[in-house]
């Protein structure tokens, strides 16, 4: 299951960038050392109290793998520019968000593999309840100060429960889509927990998933589901407080 996880994660790191390759760059920017990129991405993980150890070590390890692995450095390539900016975000409460790694441009081995060197020195840290509304309300904001521009805008987020503080998760999604942000999920689950519902993967593709070519990184099984196509959805009205 680890090594799933950790294939999923670059899978969606690798989609996250070949997603952003039809997107024409300005000619004035195409020089080195330009602001624009091909794609900015925010990834986003939940350090909440609900991931325990073992998923938590998981999935910094393998969004770890995936900044070095071979495919994602190619998918960046493919680009027009060839380059990206990325930051890396942990959360759990409303008002907990901490940026491990800020605002970095990656446009090949040498920085993709320097990313990722940087991101394994970081401590590890886990906090108290799980706000993903929180956490993509602030993602969003980081793109108004990242100093670069796109035409493609991502956040990449992952969790092992449903959103049980702070605003209403789809509230904060629909909020973040209307800016003509993509949302991608990645949900982690390595056992039963009590914290963790049994339909995870439906919550993430019903009630956090969004935007053009926003896709579900399913843990064992790679859904790539665009939101607006229908979903699995979870019983009831469990898009918040889900048991």
């Amino acid at each position: 299951m680890r090594r799933q996880i950790a294939q999923s994660l670059k899978l969606g790191l690798i989609a996250s960038a070949l997603a952003a390759c039809g997107s024409l760059a300005n000619a004035a920017d195409e020089r080195a050392g330009g602001t624009q990129v091909d794609l900015q991405l925010v990834v986003t993980v939940d350090v909440s109290r609900p991931m325990d150890n073992d998923e938590a070590v998981v999935a910094r390890r393998g969004y770890v793998e995936a900044f070095r692995s071979p495919e994602f450095i190619q998918a960046i390539r493919q680009g027009s520019l060839g380059r990206i900016a990325v930051t890396f975000v942990e959360w759990s409460d409303p008002d907990v968000q901490i940026v491990v790694l800020p605002w970095t441009v990656i446009d090949g081995s040498a920085s993709a593999n320097a990313f990722a060197d940087r991101l394994e020195r970081a401590p590890l840290q886990w906090l108290r309840s799980t706000s993903i509304s929180g956490a993509l309300m602030f993602s969003a904001g980081l793109f108004e100060k990242s100093g670069y521009s796109s035409r493609r805008r991502t956040i990449d987020v992952s969790g092992n429960g449903p959103n049980n503080a702070g605003t209403p998760v789809t509230i904060a999604r629909d909020a973040v889509v209307e800016k003509g942000i993509t949302i991608n999920g990645l949900p982690i689950d390595l056992g039963p927990r009590e914290a963790v519902i049994a339909n995870l993967t439906e919550y993430y593709d019903t009630c956090v998933i969004g935007g053009p070519g926003g896709v579900l990184e399913g843990g064992h099984r790679d859904l790539r589901i665009a939101h607006g196509d229908t979903p699995e959805a979870c019983p009831g009205n469990c898009c918040d407080g889900a048991t």
